[in-house]
């Protein structure tokens, strides 16, 4: 059973994701809305973390054995300027989709196996997980023209 693999990738998942979060509010707090909402969301990322402890004490954790082949990076340093804004929240939407599948995984193995604490739990993440991904999409979307079309 292989379980505990998708849990350990969920589990860093989230926290690189919380992470990844904290670093694009540091560094684009002159975006009132992005700060103050990448702080809300990492503390979801943090608590999705939190709340996954008795699954992993239930199944295990086990780092795969190829890192570089399934592993998520948080975000090192942020970019500056507004396509740098653009780019960190791209990179913040591919995190969090990388979560999202990893959950999806997790809910499909949770019907097999019936474990309806499991399910409940990832569907929970699920949900907030689903929000952070509209939210990142749209302002991505806001951010576009600004970033790509007005010369700086």
């Amino acid at each position: 059973m292989n379980v505990d693999l998708y849990l350990g990738l969920l589990h860093s998942g989230e926290r690189v994701l919380a992470q990844s979060f904290r670093l694009v509010a540091e560094h684009h707090g002159d975006e009132p809305d992005v700060h103050g909402i990448c702080l809300t969301l990492a503390e979801q990322c943090d608590d999705h973390a939190h709340r996954l402890a008795p699954m992993l004490d239930r199944y295990g954790e086990r780092p795969d054995g190829e890192p570089a082949r399934f592993h998520a990076d948080a975000l090192t340093e942020g970019r500056t300027g507004p396509v740098g804004l653009l780019r960190d929240l791209q990179d913040l939407h591919l995190l969090a989709s990388l979560v999202d599948v990893t959950g999806t995984v997790l809910r499909q193995a949770a019907l097999a196996l019936r474990d309806e604490e499991l399910l409940a739990l990832l569907e929970d993440h699920r949900a907030e997980t689903a929000i952070q991904e509209a939210w990142l999409l749209t302002r991505i979307k806001q951010a576009a023209p600004q970033a790509l079309l007005v010369a700086t």
